[in-house]
């Protein structure tokens, strides 16, 4: 295992981590809040009500605060694959790219040719070209968010690729099965989704305020309806979705889903934490004896078998299971992984040496990497090779390193999925009381509305964290290490610009917070009722 600067890892790990988090502050609202102005505005050309249009434009200034400072984020968290992950950027950038590609060049210049019209396009074009706009800003930024995501799910489960020994790169062969895998599929719709929540989470938080302060009532009313339909469609998709990618975990990332669930042991039946308190675990020390690790646990019998396989007698591996591996069920130990990776990884550096030196087996080896049978079963662990060592010892220690922070998964996801049945309730209540026109008159409900707020963000940022954190130490699922993506820099630059970039977004959210809230405070200029 050669030498890896693992500060150079954590930083560059932080650095990415950090961009991505305050990207995802902007970006959910962005998703969900151009879909809530859509159907506003659809309402007022439907209606010819002049307060709908107020309303629109109302939620549409927000829209636009929030776009601007996203799009800032986004654009450095691109460059930072070529900065800081130029091992990886090399490794997959003819699958990689292709995704980015089209987003730059198709959904970002649909968003951005749009919202020009969206904007300053009151009173200078028709109502229903103006609406059009507005309804494909929506869609443009939903599909920029597509071919994302459609990226991101590539690195949790490889597909539709090739690897060519003599560039040393993933190829794409096939871009449909990269679009329309099921962990593309459910992992955009989950995100999206988790976004119109948020949307419609703040929408009601800030007209709850409005009728607190007993401002805009009328406009407050209606813009909880619409986002409360909004809202309560958005989460029974989410839970769909969320249901879906639990299965797509099991199977493809089932360490993954063992950190979820702190599952140390694996069993049959197996039942679901509903809520718990795990302890600390020495990864090190676990044997066939070790227990589960929880001081505290609610749980909810055989709900985990039937979330993962749609069976409640299924089987589903814990920790134990995949480091030491069970052969009952055919589960590989990672020691045998690091085995079989190593030899794909020597064998690619033979190839390599012999390319001059030794046709024969030059060509012998090439033919390795294109047999399905070699391919499935050496260089499907490629990544793991890296954590090969003579010494059996340091080999057996290194095994521990493929499973991901436990507790901080866990949280997490639990945090994400308790929280996800709060707004679902809350969508209902305000639903109701709006339809019955009692809203103003249950001030808990708003004042809980207000407070869900900054909860809705906590519960965004913990769904990102479960799928990076839980995926460690993987950058692209069992063929890539975070280690061996990394830049060959000083790692000293990579803390500056932590720093700087610290500083930036900090000052960037402030500057939005304080906008926003000057704005909320203003109203619709208008007035209203």
């Amino acid at each position: 295992m050669e030498h890896i600067d693992l500060s150079l890892v954590d930083w560059s790990r932080a650095q990415f981590a950090l961009t991505a988090m305050y990207h995802w502050v902007f970006v959910p609202l962005t998703l969900g809040l151009s879909f809530i102005i859509a159907f506003m505005e659809s309402i007022y050309v439907k209606t010819g009500d002049e307060k709908w249009k107020k309303t629109t434009r109302f939620w549409m200034k927000l829209f636009g605060i929030n776009f601007a400072i996203g799009v800032a984020t986004g654009i450095i968290l691109e460059f930072e694959f070529g900065t800081n992950w130029s091992n990886y950027s090399w490794f997959v950038g003819d699958i990689f790219g292709a995704p980015l590609a089209i987003e730059g060049i198709m959904a970002f210049f649909m968003e951005s040719t749009f919202i020009a019209v969206m904007f300053f396009g009151w009173d200078k074009v028709s109502k229903k070209f103006h609406l059009t706009a507005t309804w494909l800003t929506a869609i443009g930024a939903n599909i920029s968010a597509l071919w994302i995501l459609v990226a991101n799910a590539w690195m949790q489960n490889p597909v539709g690729m090739q690897f060519n020994p003599d560039t040393a790169r993933m190829e794409m062969v096939n871009f449909w099965d990269v679009l329309y895998s099921p962990s593309a599929i459910s992992k955009f719709i989950h995100t999206t989704t988790s976004g119109f929540v948020l949307a419609a989470v703040f929408v009601i938080g800030i007209s709850s305020w409005f009728l607190l302060k007993k401002r805009h009532q009328l406009m407050a009313k209606r813009s909880m309806l619409v986002s409360s339909v909004f809202g309560i469609i958005a989460s029974i998709t989410l839970i769909v979705s969320g249901d879906s990618s639990a299965r797509d975990i099991a199977k493809y990332q089932p360490v993954k889903f063992a950190a979820m669930e702190a599952l140390y042991e694996g069993k049959t039946q197996a039942p679901l934490v509903a809520i718990g308190l795990i302890g600390k675990l020495n990864y090190d020390s676990i044997t066939k004896d070790t227990k589960d690790d929880f001081l505290i646990k609610i749980e909810i019998p055989n709900m985990l078998s039937y979330l993962a396989f749609m069976d409640p007698n299924a089987f589903v591996p814990g920790i134990k299971d995949l480091v030491l591996g069970n052969e009952d069920y055919n589960i590989l130990s990672v020691i045998e992984k690091i085995k079989r990776g190593y030899v794909a990884q020597q064998s690619l550096k033979l190839y390599k040496e012999t390319e001059k030196t030794d046709k024969v087996l030059h060509e012998a080896l090439k033919a390795k990497f294109t047999d399905s049978q070699w391919l499935n079963t050496y260089f499907r662990y490629f990544g793991y090779g890296s954590y090969y060592d003579d010494d059996s010892k340091i080999m057996e220690s290194n095994a521990f390193k493929v499973v991901p922070p436990v507790s901080l998964t866990f949280y997490a996801f639990h945090l994400m999925v308790i929280l996800g049945g709060h707004f679902l309730l809350l969508f209902l209540i305000v639903l109701y009381l709006v339809v019955i026109n009692r809203i103003e008159k249950y001030k808990i409900v708003l004042y809980t509305a207000l407070w869900t707020i900054p909860l809705v963000y906590i519960a965004s940022q913990s769904g990102w964290i479960v799928a990076e954190v839980g995926r460690q130490p993987w950058v692209i699922q069992d063929l890539m290490t975070t280690m061996n993506a990394v830049s060959k820099i000083d790692s000293s630059s990579v803390i500056i610009t932590f720093i700087l970039f610290a500083v930036l977004f900090t000052g960037l959210l402030i500057a939005e917070l304080g906008i926003m809230i000057k704005q909320i405070k203003i109203g619709p200029k208008d007035g209203g009722h």
